[in-house]
């Protein structure tokens, strides 16, 4: 991913101006706007509307242009200091070869979001080296535990660090939802990479597709069947993108589903499968994905993976 040199976007800020842009699929709800602003304002910042992010067509939250007219004026104003996707949904890969990347270049902002906006973290990290952000859509709520890390991370208030694990519920001493599982131990240094395991497939073949090379890697994804997940990882090994990395994290597989007649593995059988072999540290059940209580995740960052012990450290700042 260090093709090109690594770009940090400045820090948000009291009163940083922010654009809700719906990039991908429709709103749910008429409230989704309602309540991405008042999150906006929650966090001090001032939210600025794209103009077309209430539109609906079809499964996709407006036209093609609409949508994308909305994120490049987005990319293309000075005043904007980063931008909030309000959903995932579908729709964002049939926009990345008309992205304003130079606008990104011109004046870096950070970009956050993730599910099916894995696939413009990606592009933008790719072609530009601009730092992008994996983390909650803006159309939700935050609990403390999202918060923490998305201003640790986009506020530069820990610059770098140790990424908390989840806390136990209280009187369980260590609950199967909260605990991290090796898969192989080690440690690992590398350029964070990944997002939604769907998106990441699409993207391979593409010029948007991340550099693997000595990468750590985090994957999540949310009502996929298991034999469509092994599926997915069997396209990564046989690309040659899996035998690349230094290391894995895997997040949740929300709605994970068992419903081919023939039988099914589990999921850590899957997992093993496919990253044992490797030889490298790789873990699963960090706090990444479809979940209340996630992690904000910077993409082109350095990190550490302990996978022994289930930590995750950011090695460097993701902010200017």
């Amino acid at each position: 991913m260090r093709s090109k040199p690594v770009v940090r976007p400045p820090k948000l800020v009291a009163g940083s101006r922010v654009a809700l842009v719906a990039p991908a699929g429709p709103l749910l709800e008429q409230d989704d706007l309602t309540r991405a602003g008042a999150l906006c304002r929650a966090l001090g910042y001032e939210a600025v509307l794209g103009k077309s992010a209430h539109a609906r067509h079809g499964y996709l939250a407006g036209t093609d242009d609409e949508r994308l007219t909305d994120l490049n004026a987005a990319l293309a104003d000075p005043s904007i200091d980063a931008i909030w996707c309000i959903r995932g949904g579908y729709g964002s890969i049939r926009l990345l070869d008309r992205i304003d990347y130079e606008a990104i270049i011109r004046r870096p902002k950070i970009v956050i979001g993730f599910s099916d906006i894995t696939a413009l973290l990606n592009a933008m990290t790719r072609l530009t080296g601009v730092v992008t952000f994996h983390g909650p859509v803006a159309r939700a709520g935050m609990s403390a535990f999202s918060r923490r890390h998305f201003e640790l991370v986009l506020t530069g208030a820990g610059a770098a660090g140790r990424l908390e694990r989840l806390p136990e519920p209280p009187g369980v001493l260590l609950s199967q939802e909260n605990r991290i599982v090796t898969l192989h131990p080690g440690v690992a240094e590398g350029l964070l990479v990944g997002g939604n395991l769907t998106l990441l497939q699409c993207l391979i073949g593409t010029p948007y597709f991340p550099d693997m090379s000595g990468a750590i890697l985090f994957l999540e994804d949310l009502g996929e069947d298991l034999y469509r997940v092994d599926r997915m990882l069997s396209h990564l090994r046989l690309s040659g993108a899996l035998q690349r990395l230094a290391g894995v994290l895997i997040g949740r597989f929300t709605d994970l589903e068992r419903a081919n007649r023939d039988g099914a593995l589990g999921f850590d059988q899957v997992l093993a499968h496919y990253l044992r072999p490797l030889g490298i540290p790789a873990a699963y059940g960090f706090p990444i994905g479809h979940i209340e209580e996630q992690w904000t995740l910077p993409l082109g960052i350095r990190a550490r993976l302990d996978a022994g012990a289930g930590e995750v450290e950011l090695l460097e700042p993701a902010v200017a």
